[in-house]
């Protein structure tokens, strides 16, 4: 275990299938966040001491410095959906990314992986799409031979997708969306974590999109996802007038409430990005160039919607009963 490899955002949704792939590979991990005491789950993932969280502000040149020390590799897995304090999408996506690549080169770390998404775009009306685009230039700038993915919408068993509309699905008999009409082409969270360990080990380097291997509408994903957890809802697609409406609304709560209550229902930032496909652009590097074959989500959602069925794990066993002749 001489290897070293520092994964910013290590304890996140990404991070740790991609620490839990390192550990196996047999490098030491070092898994840099902002509460290491609420990261002590990724200890058991290796032998004793070979994953450690850390301490680690990417907003800060010296603690970044600091979780980085002796690295051979750096992973940045740091992203969020929405502005809050002082983790906004330039402090974060953009000058956070570009700290990180640019420490890195200065301390001499080999290889560098940096987790984007399909849609960053420097021109674009979205502030996330703007930001992811402006931390890619940056990671470049610093660390012209990194490797970059860009992920379309992540599924897995701690998904802020699937498991975000199985729960609204239990709440009533309706079920709103908005953006039914676009295309999604979700990817399974180990496959991008498959990706990154090629990138760590020098394997691969340049611009992939990450995609699925099937695409559909946002209301074709519900409709599978309904079945999925046996449950009949009516699914409206709203406007995007009414979308506009209601992000309005909760924004100007959050302001009132100075972040007491904080938005986390719809913002006019992710208005815009429903309003584009969130599926791989033609002629792009993606899993095929790298060898590996994606796993589709009817694969693996039962694993873990189960829970949202309405007898939950039992649901199964009513359906045999029903079925038996006596």
């Amino acid at each position: 275990m001489s290897q070293l490899v520092t994964i910013f955002g290590g304890s996140g949704f990404v991070g740790r299938h991609i620490a839990q792939r390192m550990a196996k590979e047999g490098w030491r991990v070092r898994v840099a966040v902002r509460r290491p005491n609420e990261a002590m789950f990724v200890k058991p993932y290796g032998a004793v001491g070979q994953v450690e969280p850390v301490f680690c502000n990417i907003r800060d040149d010296a603690s970044v410095k600091s979780a980085m020390q002796g690295s051979d590799a750096v992973v940045n897995c740091v992203g969020i959906l929405a502005n809050r304090g002082k983790n906004t999408f330039g402090s974060v996506q953009h000058e956070g990314a570009e700290r990180i690549a640019r420490i890195a080169a200065a301390e001499g770390v080999g290889r560098m992986v940096h987790v984007s998404a399909i849609g960053a775009d420097a021109g674009s009306a979205s502030h996330y799409a703007q930001s992811k685009a402006l931390g890619e230039a940056g990671v470049l700038k610093h660390m012209p031979e990194a490797m970059i993915l860009r992920p379309s919408v992540i599924f897995g068993q701690d998904d802020e997708f699937f498991n975000r509309f199985a729960a609204m699905a239990r709440m009533g008999p309706m079920l709103p969306i908005m953006g039914g009409n676009t295309k999604f082409q979700p990817v399974f969270v180990d496959d991008v974590a498959q990706a990154a360990v090629m990138g760590i080990k020098g394997a691969a380097s340049g611009l992939y999109e990450l995609g699925g291997p099937e695409v559909k509408t946002l209301r074709g994903w519900i409709d599978e996802m309904l079945e999925v957890i046996h449950r009949k809802r009516a699914v409206i697609n709203l406007p995007f007038g009414v979308g506009r409406l209601m992000a309005g609304g909760f924004g100007l709560l959050q302001a009132v409430t100075f972040g007491l209550w904080h938005n986390s229902v719809i913002t006019g930032d992710q208005l815009i990005l429903l309003r584009s496909d969130n599926v791989v652009s033609e002629g792009t590097k993606g899993f095929e160039a790298l060898g590996i074959t994606p796993l589709a989500p009817e694969a693996v959602l039962a694993e873990y919607l189960w829970r949202f069925r309405p007898s939950g794990q039992y649901d199964a066993i009513k359906d045999s009963a029903r079925n038996m002749k006596i």
